[in-house]
């Protein structure tokens, strides 16, 4: 499954469902109108366009994840290395050390990290 990748509007939604789901949808609407300031059309209009694409559900006027916060980051994460990395962790690692420094501690826990994966 390729993950639908969520503009920032879509993910200020996700965060609010994320936190309080299930959901009916007219509390979604009230929520998203104190914390985000939107009408009721923007919400139904992004709340349509997160469930088309499979990351969540509005059924029987009740919103409830079909996909964790965790496994959406997750499939995000992956979709990005594959789009720029071929799918390559150590090519992203390698690109990404070139600009960044890591701490004494930073190293340690990818190599404990690195090591639990060893024994699995």
């Amino acid at each position: 499954m390729v993950v639908y990748v969520m503009t920032e509007a879509e993910m200020q939604m996700a965060e609010i469902i994320w936190e309080s789901e299930p959901l009916p949808s007219g509390e979604l609407v009230k929520l998203a109108a104190e914390k985000l300031g939107w009408k009721k059309s923007t919400t139904y209009t992004v709340l349509r366009k997160i469930c088309e694409n499979e990351i969540f559900q509005n059924q029987d006027a009740v919103v409830t994840a079909l996909m964790s916060r965790e496994e959406y980051i997750r499939q995000k994460g992956e979709r990005y290395l594959e789009e720029n990395y071929g799918g390559s962790l150590p090519g992203f690692v390698a690109a990404f050390l070139q600009t960044k420094k890591l701490s004494k501690k930073e190293v340690e826990e990818l190599e404990k990290m690195i090591e639990d994966y060893k024994e699995n």
